[in-house]
């Protein structure tokens, strides 16, 4: 059983760490420097726990608990603009940070307004790539209650943050966190801490969903996996965007264009099949800076292979 682990400490001796981590088997997941601050987060066997905690201990750093790690959430407001873009979306993604996720920030181009507000294909096609999506609504149930339109029929988990309790939205999302609404400061108090936890408890409670349903139909090889044969691909080991790789539960999101190394991709070969065969790779719907890497199951294979032999 491996269990997910953050490092977060000085740059100073973490090739210790380095090291220990692959002596016991464990898997690199996320590496992300920031001067001399540097956070890894990493798959590690659960005997090993206490060892690699020590580990981190010896070289000066700390061991956090990561329950979203491997993930990527995106965070979304109705518009870019400050009316739509308060400070509670800034926290709430910082919360995702802390509990292991990457996250990345989105305003819709037509959100604005209680009648007018509209979600576009594209747009949905883009939060369909994170393995989850926050909504963060306002103030008034009335226009939460017409907004809830843009959330609908988005094939991935959707949660929704607003301001007044709201019921029966079911259908539309997967859990409602009430309570934070619209204000113009940061979320500081005791209260609201307990509130931002809620919303971290809520979205770790439906990756968990998530994993379960994963587990009935396993994947063909692990993204963790996948991603140590693609650092050794020159371009990704050499890229200089942060976290040139982001896992996913059942996917990856690489930082390179497809079009430029679609042959690299199609000959690239995993446990003798060919990357085509074993995953779907597309372009990113938000621009061809970075390739989507959606790894098949074990049952979509089989199938196919029934397929190829009939």
């Amino acid at each position: 059983m491996f269990e997910v682990m953050m490092y977060d400490g000085g740059v100073y001796r973490s090739e210790e760490l380095f090291e220990a981590i692959e002596d016991v088997g464990g898997v690199i997941l996320q590496t992300t420097r920031s001067a001399q601050i540097l956070t890894v987060t990493m798959s590690i066997p659960g005997e090993d726990k206490d060892f690699i905690s020590k580990v981190c201990q010896s070289i000066g750093g700390e061991v956090k608990c990561v329950p979203l790690a491997g993930t990527e959430i995106a965070v979304i407001g109705c518009t870019l603009g400050r009316h739509h873009m308060p400070h509670p979306i800034c926290d709430i993604a910082e919360e995702v940070r802390q509990y292991g996720g990457i996250t990345a920030v989105m305003g819709l181009a037509r959100g604005r307004g209680k009648n007018t507000s509209q979600i576009s294909a594209q747009e949905k096609s883009i939060i369909e790539e994170y393995d989850a999506a926050v909504f963060m609504l306002g103030n008034f149930k009335n226009c939460i209650d017409t907004k809830k339109e843009l959330f609908k029929n988005i094939n991935t988990p959707v949660i929704l943050v607003c301001g007044p309790p709201i019921e029966n939205f079911e259908d539309n999302c997967e859990v409602v966190v009430s309570g934070v609404g619209r204000k113009a400061e940061r979320m500081k108090s005791p209260e609201e801490m307990k509130k931002l936890q809620e919303i971290g408890d809520a979205i770790d409670e439906v990756i968990k969903n998530k994993k379960t349903m994963l587990e009935e139909d396993p994947l063909f090889i692990h993204p963790a996996e996948l991603k140590k044969l693609l650092e050794e691909y020159e371009p990704i080991n050499m890229s200089l965007r942060p976290a040139p790789i982001v896992l996913h539960l059942d996917s990856l999101r690489v930082k390179i264009s497809y079009r430029e190394h679609k042959d690299y991709f199609n000959s690239l070969e995993v446990y003798g099949r060919k990357l085509k065969e074993i995953a779907r790779v597309s372009e990113s719907k938000i621009d061809d800076s970075s390739t989507i890497i959606h790894i098949k199951t074990l049952s979509e294979i089989e199938y196919e292979d029934k397929g190829k032999t009939q």
